[in-house]
Order: C-alpha cells, then structure tokens, then sequence
C-alpha cells in the first residue's frame, strides 16, 4: 500500500495542486457514503465506506478494503462536507447548456469535451454512448456536469483522454442517478454526488465506477466495482506531506551531526595545540 501511495504522490505532485474543484473535505476518503443505508452486492470496493445518519451498512459478499463507518463521527462530519460540496457545485455558472435529454450510441453527438461546467438544465439518459473527456488543452483541468434532475445510464462509458483525470471530474445530479449494463458495461469515471436530500440516491449494477459515489440518500452496488482512486489520490497528499516533514526531521538531524563534529574538531584543534605548547614548555 505504501509503495501505492508512493507513485501516486510521483504522479499527482505539481498537477492536482493547480486544480480548481469543488471541496470535498473529509468524505474525500470515501470512495461509497450514503445517507439512510448503503447496500453491497457481490461487489468490490476500494476505499472507505460509511453512512449517516442512518445506520445500516448492508454487505453481501461485498470486498470492502476501507474502513465501515456507521452513522460515526466521521460518517456524519463527510456527509455534511459532501452536501457543502453539492450546494457550492449548484452555484457555479455554467460555461456549456446541453438541452438535449437522451442520447443513444453517439446520437446526438456529444463529445470530446474539454474543461468546463456543463449543465443539463432536466434529467439526462444515456444508451451506450461514450463520452470522452479531453484533456489535451490542460490535463489538470475540472470537468463539472450539472444535471438537474435524474441521470440515468445504460451501457454508460465515460473515457479519460490525453492526460484527463477521473479525479478532477465532478457529476452533480439532482435527483436519483442509476447505471446498469446494456450492451456495454457502464464504465462510469468521476465524482458522482446525489446530494437532493429527498431523490439522492445511487444505483449501480454491473460495471465499474472510476471515483466516488456519494448519495444523501442510499447507495445501492450490485456485481460491481467502484475503485476510489480518488481516495487513495487524497490519501498519497498527505503522505507526501509526511514524507515532507521526515525529510526536514531528517535535515535537522544532520545539521545536529554537523555541528556535534564541528565542535569535536575545535576540540580536537584546540587539545592538539595545549599538547604542542607543553612540549613547547618541555624543551625550554
């Protein structure tokens, strides 16, 4: 795991700090939270799991490799950081307003799409269309999809280009968001907040998710796998800044060595020079 976290401080120092994205605050080390109930089936999940203010943590041949927290200090603290971070994202002006409501393949075209806030003023489906993100114009930059209503997905795949980091992506929906498999297996890539405290809720079945999904009201996860990358990323930052501050403990300590032989030299010097004068006296 450290050696993980190594190579993400290698690749993520110098281009997540030029970004400008929404804060997540502590539910960043959630790759799954959830309001009322967080439900697992035979699914795979890297990253913590947590769930306030309900209790209930549900997990069927689920692998969880994070830490559950229910309805604990650091669920409810997450939760209230993620909807800080939905109504902070529902302020933000939009640079792109996409009307059309449903997408089927490529049709309408939709894509590549460089950095940008994006708005779907309703709901928004997708039928297995691919959507690429570009990020040739600038790699660090943030994606920010604004759907005001619900998002569905179906054979839904969302493609990094040129540099483009899940990471840095964002979907804010409005009501609930669903993703299953038709001809293709979703390949969902970003954030995806549902913070609509009466709608919010997420759906995934099949497929994988590249990010984090964080409901206001129920996480629902069935085969499968939702790989926060993006936890490990926030994780590798403050390693690096540990790795920061050994280095200085480590700087500190030989300056300590420097000056303990510098001192043992003017003593050294010092005793060298009583020894000459005395063989000095000796002589005379």
């Amino acid at each position: 795991m450290k050696k993980v976290l190594m190579l993400i401080c290698m690749l993520s120092t110098g281009s997540l700090a030029w970004a400008q994205a929404p804060s997540l605050g502590t539910a960043a080390t959630f790759a799954v939270l959830g309001g009322t109930a967080v439900t697992c089936t035979s699914s795979v999940i890297t990253g913590d799991v947590g769930v306030s203010p309900g209790s209930v943590v549900t997990n069927t041949s689920c692998a969880i490799s994070g830490t559950v927290h229910q309805n604990d200090s650091a669920a409810t603290t997450a939760r209230a950081d993620f909807l800080s971070a939905y109504s902070a994202i529902g302020l933000m002006p939009c640079t792109q307003t996409i009307s059309t409501a449903a997408f089927t393949g490529n049709v309408p075209a939709l894509g590549p799409l460089a950095p940008g806030v994006y708005c779907f003023p309703a709901g928004v489906a997708f039928t297995d269309t691919t959507l690429t993100l570009d990020g040739s114009t600038n790699p660090n930059g943030i994606w920010i999809f604004k759907v005001g209503a619900a998002l569905a997905g179906s054979g839904f795949q969302v493609v990094m280009a040129n540099g483009a980091q899940a990471c840095n992506v964002f979907w804010s929906v409005g009501a609930a968001a669903t993703l299953t498999t038709s001809t293709l297996a979703p390949l969902f890539q970003g954030n995806l907040l549902a913070g609509n405290t009466v709608g919010g809720s997420i759906t995934v079945t099949g497929g994988a998710v590249v990010g984090r999904a964080l409901a206001s009201v129920a996480v629902t996860l069935t085969g499968t796998n939702v790989n926060g990358v993006c936890t490990l990323v926030d994780q590798a930052k403050a390693s690096c800044k540990n790795d920061d501050d050994d280095r200085d403990e480590d700087k500190d300590h030989d300056r300590g060595d420097d000056h303990d032989r510098d001192r043992h030299e003017k003593n050294k010097h010092h005793h060298d020079r009583d020894d000459k004068d005395k063989d000095h006296r000796d002589q005379d």
